[in-house]
């Protein structure tokens, strides 16, 4: 019987989960539910200093609200807890330890001011510093001094981090599911600090350790940690774990809407769109506008977000998640980066809009209005709006009576054949006990027959007296919603003041 399918979504909570975030859980999450596995959620809340009250809860709030399902990890509980990074500090100092006893790490006891130093000297002949197999030699760690010195300054509380031993000659190979094979030679590569001198690890030894005591099979994570992949190669090598190494898939970085480097919160800003799922006010009070917040709906932005790198083949671009879920394929995610568009994002939000019936949207988002002539706002704006909240300010506007109106339509059509038609239509409207959108146009013709003159003569100068604007839904209709006594006042407002 085949391994089950594991991944693992494992965010920092140091602030609003990025869109980019939200992709990766996407992908993390389609891989698992196409091949029957599980997806987990793993916080990795080690950098301390970097922690944001609140995140970790946002982060859950927003894979709940875009549909994205944990099996197992913080919020889910699961045989492997705890799935805080910030809770297993016992079990990286075992394994740091694990690989200190076999001679595969050091103790390290430079201090930054002496770091410092040598890098300055580096720099001074032309050069940059590493932490590795040449420079190691001339460092104070626990390779250059003896047992019993390195005991002493353990005992008398010296800090000291923890560094992995980097082999001087070694090949790194591995295949990204993405990208194929990477080389990489071990020279190439520092002694990174595994544990820091507070006693915490740092990503590299705790994603490692995690991942492999979690039997995560596949890791699927953010194009920057491509670099990083090599060291982490190591230290499966290192612990002797080789053989049961995930499988890696960098994914293509979220590029600007112009296509020119990496998209950030700041360009965001500047384009007046949202980078984060959900709004997010920092510790400082400022507000971050979210996806959900500025009406987009759900089923919108995963659709969108699944197409930023990836693609079916087809021609095909509305899916559901579960048509998503048996689509998707790593092999069919791009290794170049992909463009924000967020007007595509818009206007997949404008195909899902229209897929709701007019009940559900009229149920959710126009309660103040009686059901049935809700139902008829949403038919009337629904096919001509991006957000659910436009339909809720035009329906608003409805009933606020117009205080200007479209100067180049008052120009061009309000003349003497469209005032006779338009006061012989108000005299009429009184008499018509249906008050209906059929009945209204039948009275309108009825009106303009006697009078011979042609509807398409009158038609945007009677829209201008009822609405303002030269332009919008259907007339007929938007006359009904607004109600006959109110648009025989309009009528008669704007026959008395035009």
């Amino acid at each position: 019987m085949s391994q089950e399918v594991r991944v693992r979504f494992a965010p920092s909570p140091t602030g609003p989960l990025h869109i980019g975030g939200v992709r990766t859980a996407l992908y993390n999450y389609l891989l698992a539910k196409k091949l029957g596995g599980k997806m987990l959620l793993r916080i990795e809340d080690t950098d301390q200093n970097r922690f944001v009250p609140g995140a970790e809860q946002y982060i859950i709030e927003s894979l709940q609200w875009l549909g994205i399902k944990i099996d197992e990890g913080v919020g889910a509980g699961g045989p492997h807890e705890p799935y805080r990074q910030s809770e297993r500090s016992a079990i990286y100092q075992e394994h740091a330890q694990i690989l200190l006893d076999a001679g595969k790490a050091y103790y390290a006891f430079d201090t930054s001011e002496e770091l410092d130093a040598m890098r300055a000297t580096f720099e001074s002949q032309g050069s940059a510093f590493q932490y590795n197999a040449v420079t190691r030699t001339r460092l104070k760690n626990s390779l250059t001094l003896t047992e019993e010195e390195v005991k002493a300054k353990i005992e008398a509380g010296e800090p000291y981090v923890i560094r992995l031993k980097v082999p001087a000659k070694e090949e790194i190979r591995f295949k990204d599911l993405i990208r194929d094979w990477v080389h990489v030679h071990s020279s190439t590569i520092d002694d990174k600090v595994l544990m820091k001198s507070d006693g915490l690890p740092t990503y590299h030894l705790a994603n490692v350790v995690d991942d492999h005591l979690m039997n995560i099979t596949h890791v699927i994570r953010g194009e920057e940690w491509l670099p990083s992949a090599p060291l982490h190669v190591m230290l499966y090598r290192a612990f002797g774990w080789e053989n049961t190494m995930p499988q890696f898939a960098h994914l293509p970085l979220l590029l600007k809407p112009e296509g020119n480097g990496k998209l950030s919160k700041r360009d965001a800003e500047i384009g007046g769109f949202p980078v984060f799922p959900l709004e997010w006010t920092n510790p400082e009070g400022v507000k971050s506008i979210g996806f959900r917040e500025e009406g987009y709906l759900k089923e919108a932005l995963i659709n969108f977000l699944a197409f930023l790198g990836w693609n079916p083949g087809t021609e095909q671009e509305i899916f559901s998640l579960d048509e998503l879920t048996q689509a998707f394929s790593l092999e069919r995610i791009n290794k170049s980066g992909a463009k924000f568009d967020i007007n595509k994002a818009k206007w997949y939000n404008e195909q899902y809009l229209r897929q709701q019936t007019d009940e559900a949207l009229a149920a959710q988002y126009l309660t103040e209005f009686e059901s049935d002539k809700a139902v008829k706002i949403v038919h009337l704006f629904k096919e001509r709006v991006t957000f659910p909240q436009q339909i809720v300010s035009e329906a608003n506007a409805l009933f606020v009576a117009p205080t200007s109106y479209d100067q180049a339509v008052i120009a061009s059509k309000w003349n003497d054949d469209a005032k006779k038609a338009i006061t012989a239509f108000k005299e009429a409207l009184p008499a018509l006990d249906n008050y209906v959108a059929d009945e209204i146009k039948h009275t309108l013709s009825a009106e303009l027959e006697k009078l011979g003159i042609k509807m398409g003569k009158v038609m945007q100068a009677l829209r201008v007296a009822v609405t303002g604007a030269g332009a919008g839904p259907d007339l007929m209709l938007l006359m009904e919603i607004i109600g006959k006594d109110a648009v025989i006042q309009r009528l008669d407002t704007a026959l008395t003041t035009l």
